[in-house]
């Protein structure tokens, strides 16, 4: 009777300890992905940061160098 405890015992510890191993490695894997999109997000952030400063820069430079605007005639309307 001890005999079949004891392996019960053992066979439920088995399981748990299995489980918990598992539970670990899931977790372990999810931090990693985490950190793995989170390092991307941040490279992202600073590849399009940086080519919106571009885009703004020529934008300034743009327009510098256009020519001034004319301004509009006034148009005389008979009522």
């Amino acid at each position: 009777m001890a005999n079949k405890t004891e392996t019960a015992r053992r066979t439920a510890q088995g399981i748990f300890q299995t489980w918990e191993d598992r539970k670990t490695l899931v977790k372990q894997e999810m931090d990693a992905e985490r950190a793995h999109n989170d390092a991307k997000t941040i490279r992202l952030k600073a590849q399009r940061l940086e080519k919106e400063a571009a885009d703004a820069e020529n934008a300034r430079i743009e327009a510098e160098n256009a020519p001034p605007a004319t301004p509009k005639k006034r148009v005389k309307r008979a009522v």
